[in-house]
């Protein structure tokens, strides 16, 4: 017996400090790699949920299962990873063999070949210049290293501002996530060639303005320099993009340029549909990624959409793509919870429909399969912008004057968490997309009594078009917007100055309200002609909010919208 234990003591004796020097070998090695490439896939076993929502609320999550979860780590999360003592291996590099650089512009834009980030930039000066009347192209901001974030607008007059339906697409937010790229570069130059042959097409181009965003992390994607070779997830900073905008219970503390860029742009346009590409698995993702104890008040009309593109990429493709969960589709807290994603900032925050579409297993789509990408995804690219088409369309405008009316729309009993829509500011437009069915939709404005329109019958597929006439309030208030006031600077981080028109001059009541519709400041100034008001938003958390501005004695009133960076 005492042999025995003898024994039992000296094999512990020798292996407990090879044990404590595996560990620490393979920790030194998870270093090495995430300080030479900036960033380390490592697979943990999956324990619990309880367990999972705290890993995801520090680290990025790439996907989970009942078995498996596997996580990506930048110099910034690698530390809390590694004091949490978890059991894990380090996944192999992901493979960026398949990345063939074109040689010329020309070349690239056969969408083969992954373009230098010059020649991006040329392909997309060279879509305005020759579809002058079809293409506008502006940049949503600059990347922390000065790349260029481009955004191209196709529409039918597109340097003009029109009163159509504004949809977005935006993909590579995660840099190595690269086949989304080149699949909107190769839409954009579908839409605009086909312009004049195409039906559909025309439909699509006619009647909305459509936004593309091919890169929206060009410095993970080129991190290397102007030729695309090791692409990497995060930005220059080492952030995930899509784990880094403003969650509406758990603030992010340091937003990215990136993110306050997007924030900015998505905000002025406040888009009525969008969807972010992405790869790693292949699957269609629709709201929430937040919660998974609760449903968008708008969830069968998400997984419909979200069902009709999965399904029409399966009659275009072979059996065995985009068949992930369940049969390509997923509500994305089922799948597992992400806090800061974009999907769920759009969705809540600016009341806009968005999903998140996985497209590839493989991050880095090697450039032999990129046509067969754009084949089996293309029809289904251009039916989900039809959605925007479809459903409860109008505008709200004064009964009197014939003015629009900024109006928040709401249906009782059914709209909950932030899933009602507000008509456009200048033009009292709205879009509201629904599942099919008899709805009641109730429209309120300040100054204005409340408008009921019931029993509004939607067929599927179907677009219903409503004139709103908006009966002032019975207290004479002048609910004239005299015009717009400048909020600057814009991001504001601690004050904010707003100068109004001289029709505000006397005492003004100021109200702060979030996107969510909820008052979160109530005070009374006095405006002076062209001195601006002082507005502190130093306790405000990072977001984008409303300002609206009452002058107490004539009572007109202007409002304006503004953001929020620490």
């Amino acid at each position: 017996m005492i042999r025995h234990l003898l024994l039992i003591l000296a094999i512990t004796f020798f292996l407990a400090p090879r044990c404590y020097t595996q560990i620490a070998d393979t920790d030194k090695k998870l270093l090495d790699i995430i300080k030479q490439r900036g960033e380390a896939e490592v697979s943990i076993p999956f324990n619990n949920n309880k367990s999972l929502d705290i890993i995801t609320r520090n680290v990025s999550i790439l996907s989970a299962d009942g078995n498996t979860i596997k996580i990506s780590l930048s110099p910034i999360t690698v530390n809390w990873f590694l004091l949490q003592k978890f059991e894990y291996k380090i996944s192999d590099n992901p493979d960026s063999k398949g990345i063939i650089s074109a040689m010329t512009v020309a070349r690239a834009m056969e969408w083969e070949t992954y373009p230098t980030y010059t020649q991006y930039d040329s392909i997309m000066q060279s879509f305005k210049a020759l579809y002058p009347s079809l293409c506008k192209l502006e940049t949503i901001g600059t990347s922390v290293n000065g790349k260029l974030v481009f955004a191209l607008k196709i529409s039918d007059n597109a340097s003009a501002d029109e009163d159509e339906p504004e949809v977005f697409y935006s993909s590579t937010m995660h840099g190595n996530e690269t086949g989304g790229f080149i699949l909107m570069l190769h839409l954009a130059d579908y839409l605009l060639k086909n312009y004049n042959s195409s039906s559909s097409v025309r439909n699509l181009v006619d009647n909305l303005e459509i936004w593309i965003n091919p890169l929206a992390n060009p410095d993970g994607t080129y991190n290397s320099g102007n030729i695309m070779s090791s692409p990497g997830r995060y930005n220059a900073n080492g952030y995930d993009l899509n784990r880094n905008f403003p969650d509406p219970f758990t603030p992010n503390t340091v937003m990215q340029k990136e993110t306050i860029d997007m924030m900015n742009f998505m905000g002025k346009h406040r888009f009525v549909l969008s969807a972010n590409f992405h790869a790693g698995v292949e699957v269609v993702n629709y709201p929430w990624d937040r919660w998974l104890s609760k449903l968008h008040a708008d969830n069968n009309w998400f997984n419909s959409i979200s069902r009709a593109y999965a399904d029409t990429v399966h009659v275009y493709s072979g059996p065995a793509y985009m068949n992930y969960l369940d049969n390509g589709v997923t509500r994305g807290s089922v799948w597992y919870v992400v806090y800061g994603g974009r999907q769920d900032f759009v969705t809540w925050e600016l009341q806009g429909r968005e999903v998140t579409i996985e497209l590839d297993d493989t991050y880095v789509t090697p450039a032999a399969q990129l046509a067969l990408l754009w084949e089996n995804n293309r029809r289904s690219l251009l039916g989900y912008l039809e959605n925007a088409l479809h459903g409860i369309h109008g505008r709200t405008i004064n009964n009197v004057t014939s003015e629009p009316v900024p109006a928040k729309i709401f249906i009782a009993g059914h709209d909950t968490d932030s899933s009602h829509i507000y008509s456009d500011t200048l033009t009292g437009s709205f879009v509201r997309m629904l599942s099919p069915g008899s709805w009641d939709l109730t429209f309120s404005a300040s100054g204005y009594q409340d408008t009921t329109i019931r029993n509004i019958v939607l067929p599927a597929g179907q677009k219903i078009y409503l004139t709103v006439k908006m009966e002032p309030a019975t207290s004479g208030i002048d609910t004239t917007v005299p015009a717009a006031p400048a909020l600057f600077p814009n991001p504001a981080r601690n004050e904010m100055k707003a100068l109004l028109p001289d029709i505000f001059t006397g005492s003004v009541n100021v109200r702060i309200y979030n996107y969510t519709g909820v008052l979160l400041s109530d005070f009374n100034s006095l405006m002076q002609p062209g001195v601006p008001l002082l507005i502190d938003v130093s306790i405000l958390p990072p977001g984008i909010y409303s300002a609206v501005f009452s002058n107490k004695v004539n009572r007109v009133s202007g409002s304006g919208r503004f953001v929020v960076i620490k």
